[in-house]
């Protein structure tokens, strides 16, 4: 028998799972770690915490599966992204690293903006924004706040690098990562230096990895301290993966062109794989060979959707369970007697990118009761999913979506979400999607499977289809034009406040 190890570096903690080469997972270990949050905005992990948990979590995986070191093929790893480092020339931590939820790189976020380079095209055509989220706005924070961290930093990288340096000894970065959050583009000149030397942060290429590796490529062997540390055998060859979300896209089986994965939770993530590469408003990237050599990937996001139903639940509608709440909402039709809502709890990240978007519903009677309320809410969030697949153009035509995440737990809302979009939802055998494109990625490189492709066909399993009801999918047209025209008719009303 022979076994490949995905590991997942989540937000609150590292995952390890060994799989068979059919996809089924044989044994999972995990270790927390802390977030520390200085400031309001701020939010910091330590590196080496990263590492001890890969230690523990992986013995505990081999431990359940009961799969000695020898049978294990490769293994890969997906991370949070873009969590970024600062390390010396020994790949020691200089600081904790800036996770990445954390923001209070919003004014340099803004200078790269501004600077009006091309490589910001994958921000919405240049029209932004730039998320302070990503690698360029924390980079340049760190020079401007941490003068003396930035000159000790011969390497700065993400979680990913970081991560793959302590297993094989080797600085590189993952084409992923590179690609989606670093302003790389393998189709518009490679490195961002125009926008670097415009930023006054043209040393930065000095201190980012060289060489790239696209996942399910081979970075290198483990090395024998990292194989004492983990439990397995040195030489047992590492295979590149990258970020959790896109790296999720393969364990989900989202590989040809027309098909997305639909990542839920407390916010909405869509990745789709496009026809070519498209840069419009209110769309991120494209990102070509992000996931795959040769396609393009679309992003679109929406900051609060899962949260929207826990801010309701918690508020006003404590005393009903979520059983009850989903059945008397799903005997209600389409529109909720004349409700709408808005989802920009927390601002719009697509189709609009507009930070100061608010929530709203409108319609409201005496007659409309919490499951009201609650069918609209969700209908909310997924007309708002409608309206960033519509914003993705002819270059993204949805005719498969695989769903993964908190939904998955509520057949209501798969159901809204397939009447909504008028596109049948899939979900997967296996929920760890992450953990399981990592193993994919894996298998690959240890050339199990001759391209992602057939890793993914042979690994990922459909478990079952929601097919949505034609009579309401023609039912929430209407409906979804009021959901667009809202955004535009509720604007001017916060500018006069």
């Amino acid at each position: 028998m022979a076994y490949v190890i995905g590991i997942d570096g989540g937000t609150e903690s590292l995952r390890a799972h060994v799989f068979d080469l059919t996809g089924r997972s044989r044994g999972v270990g995990r270790c927390a770690y802390a977030t520390v949050f200085p400031e309001p905005g701020q939010a910091e992990q330590v590196p080496e915490d990263w590492w001890h948990a890969a230690g523990v979590a992986v013995r505990e995986a081999l431990a359940a599966a009961a799969v000695p070191p020898g049978q294990i093929l490769a293994l890969a790893a997906d991370t949070t992204s873009c969590t970024v480092v600062a390390l010396d020339a020994e790949g020691r931590s200089l600081r904790p690293a800036l996770l990445w939820m954390d923001v209070r790189a919003h004014r340099e976020a803004d200078a790269v903006a501004a600077s009006g380079d091309p490589a910001l095209r994958v921000n919405g055509a240049g029209a932004g924004p730039v998320s302070p989220e990503w690698m360029i706005p924390k980079a340049l924070w760190l020079s401007r706040h941490q003068p003396g961290v930035w000159a000790a930093a011969a390497r700065v990288g993400e979680y990913q690098d970081y991560l793959n340096l302590r297993l094989t000894g080797r600085w590189c970065a993952s084409l992923n990562n590179v690609t989606m959050r670093w302003h790389y583009q393998t189709d518009h000149g490679g490195w961002p230096d125009s926008l670097l030397g415009r930023l006054g942060l043209s040393d930065l290429r000095g201190k980012w990895p060289v060489e790239i590796v696209a996942p399910g490529q081979v970075i290198g062997p483990l090395t024998e301290a990292a194989a004492a540390h983990l439990g397995l055998l040195a030489g047992t060859p590492v295979v590149q993966g990258g970020a959790d979300a896109f790296i999720g896209m393969i364990g989900l089986g989202v590989t040809q062109p027309g098909e997305m994965a639909l990542i839920t939770g407390s916010s909405h993530l869509q990745l789709g794989v496009a026809s070519r590469p498209v840069h419009a408003p209110g769309v991120w990237g494209t990102y070509m060979d992000c996931v795959y050599p040769g396609r393009p990937i679309i992003e679109g996001g929406q900051t609060s959707t899962g949260s929207v139903i826990a801010w309701f639940k918690r508020h006003f509608a404590d005393h009903i369970d979520f059983d009850r709440l989903n059945a008397e909402a799903a005997a209600l039709p389409p529109g909720a007697e004349g409700l709408l809502a808005c989802d920009h709890f927390q601002g719009n990240r697509t189709p609009h990118t507009d930070a100061l978007a608010r929530g709203a519903i409108t319609g409201l009677t005496l007659k409309h009761t919490p499951a009201h309320v609650y069918r609209a809410l969700v209908e909310g969030v997924c007309l708002g999913t409608r309206a960033i697949v519509e914003s993705f153009g002819d270059a993204f035509e949805a005719r498969r979506i695989v769903v993964a995440g908190g939904a998955t737990r509520s057949e209501f809302w798969l159901q809204v979400h397939a009447d909504t979009l008028g596109v049948a939802l899939e979900i997967t055998e296996e929920p760890e999607a992450c953990a399981l494109g990592s193993a994919i990625l894996a298998a690959t490189g240890a050339g199990a499977y001759d391209s992602i492709d057939a890793g993914a066909a042979a690994m990922v399993r459909v478990a079952r289809r929601i097919v949505p009801d034609a009579g309401r999918h023609a039912a929430y047209a209407p409906i979804h034009a009021r959901y667009r025209a809202a955004y535009g008719a509720l604007k001017p009303l916060r500018e006069l406040s």
